[in-house]
């Protein structure tokens, strides 16, 4: 069962800037409540017990509410003294993780997976990187991941319209000890350098999960967030 988990939190968040000026995007108020707060807690839920936060962008909003509201997490924070991308951010953070396996998130992103499936089918198929994929209609905003019929990585697509395909639900399951072995420039990206180029060359999987799904990125979302966490307020 993985027991750790990375959320990076760094993001500048330049889409939401004119809706919530002056904060981090999973720190932007929903239903009372600083987005990343439901994070933690579904997490801590599904059997997270250390959290490694990934910072940059007004990193000190975090770092206090960390402080005050969270006092009894298992938690430490990698801050970026300049953008190293996601997967420079993703990199410096699991050299932080103890065990074998990571989960990686993003703090503005909430997606309700089965962390215990999600470990098993991980574990089992001694996996690289396992993406948590998401079945939507109408995927115009969000790039399409294709699997076979063993559940491996078969290609990656572009964000344009599909009616219904899988999308890349930014939940991942890592082999810690795997990704820190492969050899990336201190900047880099997560999805671009990572998943397009070494999906052929390495053991990465998909597994579909149909929990709620939202990305407050954009501010049509963020406003949707607010009604629909009204329930977890």
């Amino acid at each position: 069962m993985i027991t750790e988990a990375i959320i990076l939190a760094g993001g500048l968040g330049t889409r939401l800037r004119d809706t919530v000026p002056g904060l981090p995007k999973s720190m932007a108020p929903v239903a009372g409540q600083p987005f990343l707060k439901y994070v933690i807690a579904y997490y801590r839920k599904q059997g997270i017990e250390k959290f490694i936060f990934s910072l940059g962008y007004k990193h000190k909003v975090i770092e206090d509410f960390l402080l005050k509201e969270c006092s009894d997490l298992d938690y430490s924070s990698v801050i970026e003294e300049e953008p190293l991308g996601t997967g420079g951010a993703i990199y410096k953070a699991v050299n932080e993780v103890t065990s074998s396996n990571v989960l990686v998130l993003n703090g503005d992103t909430f997606f309700q997976i089965d962390l215990e499936r999600l470990s098993a089918f991980h574990v089992s198929n001694k996996s690289d990187c396992t993406l948590c994929l998401k079945e939507m209609n109408n995927t115009d905003r969000y790039g399409i991941v294709e699997i076979s019929a063993d559940a491996r990585i078969q290609s990656f697509k572009e964000k344009r319209f599909y009616e219904t395909a899988l999308i890349n639900g930014g939940v991942y399951a890592l082999n810690a000890d795997n990704f820190l072995k492969e050899k990336f420039p201190q900047k880099f990206s997560f999805e671009n350098d990572y998943f397009e180029k070494l999906y052929r060359e390495r053991r990465m999987f998909g597994i579909v999960q149909d929990g709620y799904f939202i990305d407050i990125g954009i501010p049509e979302d963020y406003k949707k967030a607010q009604q629909d966490f009204k329930s977890f307020a």
